[in-house]
């Protein structure tokens, strides 16, 4: 099957985000913000069909935004990905809604920038794809700018994209957009949704995202000064703040169980001694280890603390098993289990490592009880 070109970056084992293009750009739209929100997640950029590297062939005429969210959900199973969250801007925050509705079990989150539930009916768009069928993008590129940027901005790469695109294929994505039409049907979208408005956008003005907002529960608005239409190329800045406080919500939930199983005395020093240096691995910890799979409910966290004993034995990481037997009594292993666990890392890891162990947990509970 022909996949929708894509461009991924960022650890494979990190957060999948995927990040959806306006009509007549490519991934290139997202060249200021992606490789920045690559150091937490796994990111995907996707081209339209026409449009970049992707095939013209893979949408028609008559072509509507479940066709297209039909083809992401294909290049996000290609790529192994179940679940995600998903950032897309005008056509491409139009699939987000899409999949929000229709397939919300694929999604973690969605952020909607500079898009609608609807783009002011089905006229402009009908008249836009009879234009480009008969007179092709030439003329459409050179009011790009105006169309897409405020003031005197531009992306050269983006208006030549605009150019090159394919004309059918940017017909059927304006067909697309044409019949599109989620208003009814916001009410539903249950996963945690941001908007995110240019004040300087003519093609989907804060209004239309305000309407989105006041649907979806729940639902966060950002407006950003000095942006138009293509707002991750003239404010990625501002974008990805934005994003970040909403993608990163893993690190928050991450943070809530490492509370709970280390105790907040713990993360509080731990918090206390972060410096700009450690920040970044701070945060790993909270969204990965604790945010990802402390929170995996496969295993219990009763099973996930015998697991860590042994593996801090194994390794002879004793300062860190000392926190762990302290987590271990809080999540309720009574010390006979912990001893137990110990006395089997004797066969499996070695007597040394269990003998230097049980004098690690010796200390931390008679700490516990007093007695020391």
């Amino acid at each position: 099957m022909t996949l929708l070109n894509h461009h991924a970056e960022g650890s494979a084992s990190a957060p999948p985000l995927l990040l959806g293009p306006s009509l007549g750009t490519s991934y290139a739209l997202w060249d200021a913000v992606a490789p920045e929100l690559s150091t937490s997640h796994r990111v995907v950029r996707w081209d339209l069909p026409g449009h970049g590297g992707s095939a013209a062939g893979l949408i028609e005429a008559g072509a509507t935004v479940a066709d297209l969210a039909a083809l992401v959900l294909a290049l996000a199973d290609s790529l192994g990905i179940e679940r995600f969250a998903y950032a897309g801007v005008s056509l491409g925050g139009a699939v987000g809604l899409h999949l929000a509705v229709h397939r919300p079990e694929r999604l973690s989150s969605l952020a909607v920038i500079c898009s609608s539930a609807h783009f002011n009916g089905s006229g402009p768009w009908e008249e836009r794809a009879a234009l480009v069928r008969r007179e092709g993008l030439a003329g459409l590129a050179e009011n790009a700018d105006a169309r897409w940027f405020a003031g005197d901005f531009t992306v050269p790469r983006l208006v030549r994209d605009h150019r090159e695109a394919d004309p059918e294929a940017y017909a059927a994505c304006c067909d697309a957009l044409a019949a599109f039409d989620l208003r009814d049907r916001l009410a539903e979208i249950a996963v945690p949704t941001l908007l995110v408005a240019g004040r300087e956008d003519p093609a989907t003005p804060p209004a239309h995202l305000r309407e989105i907002a006041d649907a979806v529960p729940r639902a966060t608005l950002v407006e950003l000064p000095g942006a138009s239409h293509l707002a991750p190329a003239q404010c990625p800045e501002a974008v990805l703040t934005a994003l970040r406080a909403h993608v990163g919500q893993g690190a928050s939930r991450g943070m809530a169980v490492r509370r709970e199983v280390l105790g907040d005395a713990h993360v509080d020093r731990a918090q206390a001694r972060q410096t700009p240096f450690t920040a970044r691995f701070q945060d790993f910890i909270s969204r990965y280890a604790w945010g990802e799979i402390w929170t995996d409910p496969t295993l219990s966290r009763r099973e996930r603390s015998m697991i860590t004993l042994t593996a801090l034995v194994a390794h002879g990481h004793y300062d860190e098993l000392a926190m762990h037997v302290r987590a271990a009594r809080r999540g309720g292993l009574t010390p006979e289990e912990i001893g137990a666990v110990l006395l089997q890392t004797a066969v499996y890891c070695g007597v040394p490592a269990a003998n230097s162990a049980f004098a690690t947990a010796q200390r931390v509970l008679a700490e516990e009880d007093g007695t020391s």
